[in-house]
């Protein structure tokens, strides 16, 4: 059953990592790495990590609302990362690595703090979750060799 076309927009720290984790659930149509949510236009990823411009890394995700919800993204989105460490993924530290949902209409922002408040009454991270949940801006896509660079490389995870 085909759905709506609908997009989606994650920070959880450095982008390759992240956009593959959404590449591998059905239903998603495309995926696309870049910036969000700083002051700065058509920011380079040079620029993006002076951390001046507070962009964050962020992955576009097109999918197909009849074949998978934008529940099941924040599922991904929450399991992809630590939402608990405020500008920072593991060794990548700066506001651009910073958790952040940035979300496209009134239902998102509401799944998006549902499931929010549903991790942190279950306790499910030792700490505070720290994800912001803020309106979509500008989306700037990152240069060609950022996307889908795991994928291009043969890798399957960034992690260290």
């Amino acid at each position: 059953m085909a759905g709506t076309s609908e997009i989606a927009y994650f920070a959880a720290g450095c982008f390759w990592g992240v956009e593959a984790a959404f590449r591998e659930v059905q239903g998603v149509l495309s995926t696309t790495v870049g910036y969000q949510g700083g002051t700065f236009m058509n920011p380079s990823y040079d620029d993006v990590c002076s951390g001046e411009t507070r962009h964050a890394e962020v992955v576009a995700v097109s999918f197909d609302s009849g074949q998978v919800s934008y529940e099941t993204l924040l599922d991904v989105f929450w399991a992809s990362h630590n939402p608990t460490t405020l500008n920072r993924q593991g060794p990548d530290v700066g506001s651009q690595y910073r958790s952040a949902i940035f979300y496209t209409s009134d239902v998102q922002k509401q799944s998006a703090e549902n499931s929010k408040a549903a991790l942190e009454q279950r306790k499910t991270y030792p700490g505070p979750i720290v994800t912001e949940i803020m309106r979509a801006t500008d989306f700037y896509p990152a240069e060609d060799y950022h996307q889908q660079y795991l994928e291009k490389r043969g890798l399957a995870t960034c992690r260290i």
